[in-house]
């Protein structure tokens, strides 16, 4: 485990140093990029300013490697900095995530100019590494072959005021065969109940009033004691916690999807109505192909469950098209079982070879006009579902949070976005009163898109929060205050917004 003195080791508090992070991948990888932003800052040095684009004295990319062609944007990426490195002394390159976890001494070998590379388990060790690489003036490759200490024990720059992450779990022990992040991430190890209750206390006390429990696996938490109900018992918990207004989790596993989950999350006023639980396929043949221990039927029989028990719930998943081996009837089946869930929205996936996975090997890979044509297919589909599904809530009241950087367009239409109780997107008209981030709106849905919905009336009533009060405290400290700062305003990182049909993420739950 890393010690607070060894990861102070960093910079001359005189002159402190910028640094950036670009990220990529999971949700697993957001949090872990607030880590080391928390790791840096306590180490001294200072966030660099937004857009800066690699002219920062650090420069640190946490990647993913779940995608084919991961490597050759990690390579290009770190191509385009190589003459800027070396027309600024002193700046340094650092690697971590999963990618470099994976492919190890091959990252210094073909991008010598790196500096740092670390992998998964060992985060904690960052500053360290930066520091041992200029005093001795070489590249520092350290990969831990097991978790060195559970992420949520290291300093964190939280990248929101309002919501926040909480990691119940890391790893995974499925071995479905197109993911590698159970070789990368390692076995699940989950953390002790009462070390993620007192998190969250701590994220309420400080202003936070939505939290995302989080896991590769989430709701296989209590595996490591033999407790099926663990997961359950948690999301209980969360509804006796004062002052947390909003609790979701991602991602489940249709395995582990058990009916006491179902329960609690119907019976605990502050778990939301939503649920995102990857399907992959609709067809059992190829199910079985993936290594997924469930099969059609078993699916849609946990989404009747769920809509019984929570009849607003949404419902999202995401979806591989093209698994090798995958014939037409098997995709009518993947067809079939979208018209029969009604998705409130999905991730749609065209099958790309994930290098050191049995399916990167397996006989009959589709070929890619093939995989083309039916991704097509699929989205035109789903897009057709999600705005039926939307339609349904015209003229329905919503309360809304607040949300920041979720409307593109507000600016120009006077209007703010928020996200409804089932996370729905809900863009509504500004209203005469002073609402931020963080705080509270009710509205009526007037109108529905595919993947959002309009308020176009007068709020119905406004309700300023706690979770606003810090949202404006870290906007007033970020502006009295050099950029880069512990409390400077995020720009990435608040947990899950509801996901679009053509997406990118892992896929890989």
């Amino acid at each position: 485990m890393t010690s607070s003195s060894d990861r102070s080791l960093a910079v001359d508090v005189q002159t402190p140093k910028s640094y950036e992070i670009r990220t990529y991948g999971c949700q697993m990888n957001v949090h872990d990029s607030e880590r080391l932003s928390g790791l840096l800052e306590e180490a001294g040095y200072v966030r660099a300013p937004e857009g800066s684009d690699g002219d920062a004295d650090v420069v640190v990319f946490n990647t993913c490697a779940v995608r084919e062609n991961a490597d050759n944007r990690l390579y290009g990426n770190l191509g385009r900095l190589a003459p800027r490195k070396a027309s600024r002394p002193g700046m340094q390159i650092a690697v971590g995530g999963c990618l470099a976890q994976k492919d190890r001494d091959t990252i210094v070998k073909r991008a010598p100019w790196v500096d740092v590379v670390f992998g998964t388990h060992n985060i904690g060790k960052l500053p360290v590494l930066l520091e041992r690489a200029r005093v001795q003036e070489e590249a520092q490759v350290e990969i831990a072959e097991s978790l060195e200490a559970f992420p949520s024990t290291l300093p964190t720059r939280r990248e929101s005021a309002y919501a926040a992450w909480v990691s119940i779990s890391v790893g995974c022990n499925n071995t479905c065969t197109f993911c590698i992040v159970p070789a990368l991430r390692g076995k699940e190890k989950d953390r002790r109940t009462g070390d993620i209750l007192a998190e969250i206390e701590a994220l309420v006390g400080e202003g936070v009033s939505e939290i995302t429990l989080l896991g590769q696996n989430v709701n296989a938490y209590g595996s490591d004691i033999g407790d099926r109900e663990a997961f359950s018992k948690l999301l209980r918990a969360c509804g006796a916690i004062e002052g947390l207004e909003r609790v979701r989790f991602t991602s489940p596993h249709p395995r582990d999807f058990t009916d006491d989950v179902i329960a609690a999350m119907a019976e605990t006023p502050n778990v939301m109505p939503q649920l995102h639980m990857p399907m992959q396929s609709g067809s059992d043949t190829v199910l079985k192909a993936m290594r997924r221990s469930y099969r059609q039927e078993r699916y849609l029989g946990i989404i009747e469950k769920v809509r019984a028990a929570i009849p607003h719930a949404a419902i999202t998943t995401d979806i591989i098209v093209g698994f090798p081996g995958e014939t037409e009837e098997d995709f009518e089946q993947t067809l079939h079982a979208v018209r029969e869930a009604r998705f409130a929205q999905a991730f749609t996936f065209q099958y790309s070879k994930r290098p050191g996975t049995p399916a990167a090997t397996m006989e009959n890979q589709i070929p890619k006009e093939v995989v083309q044509a039916r991704y097509e297919r699929l989205v035109a589909l789903q897009e057709e579902i999600s705005w039926e599904e939307n339609k349904k809530q015209v003229g329905r009241t919503l309360e809304l949070m607040v949300a920041e950087g979720e409307g593109r367009k507000d600016g120009a239409t006077h209007r703010l976005s928020g996200r409804a109780p089932d996370n729905r997107l809900v863009h509504f008209t500004k209203p005469e009163q002073e609402v931020r981030p963080g705080d509270v709106v009710v509205v009526e849905v007037t109108y529905a898109a595919p993947h959002h919905l309009l308020a176009e009336g007068a709020a119905l009533e406004v309700r300023r929060t706690r979770a606003g009060d810090a949202w404006e405290k870290r906007t007033a400290e970020k502006a009295a205050k050099p950029a880069g700062v512990l409390l400077g305003l995020p720009k990435i990182g608040v947990p899950a917004p509801l996901p679009v049909a053509t997406g990118s993420g892992c896929g890989c739950d």
